[in-house]
């Protein structure tokens, strides 16, 4: 009989922690959900189906970054200073034009560099290992995902060598996309001195006064050379990025390399991951001067759950709005949110031209079905809907009219707009603009368009799959 009211006991405990957990996540949502939609699905489960909901809402719904928000304004000195010190390479002009991208950054337009598009693995590996083995005085590496791979052990191979040449080396990786990385290519770098961190090093899942971590992800890519170099783009550390994935294929992405002023934004973004990842500041010298190697205005826009606001989905949305002639986007992942779509739809009433570029394959399927269901949205629409031929497509770029462009690692999803760390470079000057151009024009000659007969044609049970999906996609 005492074991009997001891299991009853702990079973009354269990379910009383899980409900008073609940109502805690309840209270949490009712004051700081972003949108209704996404609250009243939360509140529903959580009243209905307190367990598992109470938890998954702790993995995938409570954000909490206020001390990266502390880091940001720690480093509100750095930015005074270069606007102080350097205020003659600031491009009034762009900034000017384009006023909502220059208050969401930390650095405004900075004029006066060269910027060269880096197209497929082959291209985009060659020029990083040069600038590494380049490199006189640090390097800052971070991608999302790091394989223990031929690729990944070039890469580690490179960034040994100049550490024991005595080049500081700082390395950052995302835990959740790099978590088949061997503990094996961690210690390597650090036996040689380079330092080493996860991006969730102090932040572990279910640390009770901390973020919840498996759901916000740092999916930037981003390397620094001597705060002269810097590459950002779409491309990680793997063999499927240079395009030897059987089942992939030709692996279709976009990297691009800078020279000049721009390239110390992309060190403040490394500088702010590098701290919250590890509690420590970055052990570098800046330059006192910046050198000018060419005339191309770059803004450097990091974006992530812990901006007081949806600073991503405003930069994008404003961009799309801003098109009068021309939208062009490429994503691999197409599952935008209400704000971005209705914008999508303004662009083709005012007579845009708006083309969006797809994967034919998949690499996430579910992702996949979704993108499938809000692109037949968008044909019906006018919209046009390229679908890429020569392989897997995953470079994430926009173009607007002849006036802006922007290459990065956002795609078109809600995960990218409101809850991953992002980075897109951002190009006004002509050059970049054309060099843009041309290589999306490559693309859809490469591509072939989704009509309005192909949709009709459309097998029912692909349908209902394709919409199953697309509810999943404030999550996708």
């Amino acid at each position: 009989m005492d074991g009997f009211f001891s299991t009853v006991t702990i079973v009354a405990l269990v379910t009383a922690f899980i409900y008073g957990l609940a109502i805690v996540c309840a209270s949490r949502e009712i004051m700081w959900g972003r949108t209704s939609e996404g609250s009243i699905a939360w509140l529903l489960s959580l009243f209905f189906l307190p367990f598992p909901t109470a938890f998954l809402y702790l993995i995938f719904a409570w954000k909490r970054f206020d001390d990266y928000g502390e880091i940001q304004r720690g480093l509100s000195s750095f930015e005074q200073d270069v606007n102080r010190r350097h205020g003659v390479l600031i491009d009034h002009e762009a900034n000017e034009t384009w006023p909502v991208h220059n208050r969401i950054t930390p650095l405004p337009f900075l004029k006066g560099n060269d910027c060269r598009l880096l197209i497929d693995g082959e291209a985009t590996f060659r020029s990083i290992l040069e600038g590494i083995r380049a490199a006189q005085h640090f390097i800052l590496v971070q991608f999302f995902i790091v394989r223990d791979d031929e690729v990944g052990q070039a890469l580690a191979d490179a960034l040994i060598d100049k550490a024991r040449e005595g080049v500081t080396i700082y390395f950052l990786y995302d835990d959740v996309g790099s978590r088949s990385l061997s503990r094996g290519y961690v210690n390597r770098l650090r036996n040689a001195g380079v330092k080493v961190s996860g991006f969730n090093k102090r932040h572990r899942l279910l640390r009770l006064l901390g973020p919840m971590r498996l759901n916000y992800r740092n999916h930037r890519k981003v390397v620094v050379v001597d705060a002269k170099q810097c590459w950002v783009g779409g491309h990680n550390i793997g063999r499927e990025y240079l395009g030897r994935s059987k089942a992939l294929g030709r692996w279709r992405d976009t990297h691009v390399r800078v020279d000049g002023p721009a390239t110390i934004a992309a060190a403040l973004s490394f500088a702010e991951d590098w701290q919250w990842a590890t509690g420590s500041l970055l052990d570098v010298a800046l330059p006192e001067t910046l050198e000018t190697p060419g005339n191309q205005p770059v803004l450097v826009m990091p974006t992530g759950p812990a901006d007081p606001i949806e600073d991503c989905s405003i930069a994008f949305a404003e961009t799309i709005s801003r098109a009068r002639d021309r939208l062009w986007i490429v994503s691999p992942y197409f599952v935008p949110g209400i704000e971005v779509l209705t914008a999508l739809y303004a662009a083709a009433l005012r007579g845009v031209d708006v083309r969006i570029l797809l994967p034919e394959k998949a690499d996430h399927r579910l992702v996949w079905l979704a993108s499938y269901a809000h692109a037949d949205d968008l044909i019906d629409h006018g919209i046009k809907i390229y679908r890429y031929q020569e392989g897997f497509l995953h470079q994430k770029v926009i173009l607007v009219d002849d006036h802006l462009a922007g290459i990065g690692t956002v795609n078109f999803d809600n995960r990218s707009f409101n809850i991953n760390f992002e980075i897109t470079l951002w190009f006004t000057g002509a050059q970049m603009i054309d060099d843009t151009s041309r290589m999306l024009r490559t693309d859809f000659d490469n591509a072939r368009q989704t009509g309005l007969a192909e949709l009709r044609s459309r097998r029912y049970a692909f349908r209902i799959l394709c919409q199953a999906a697309k509810l999943f996609s404030p999550i996708l």
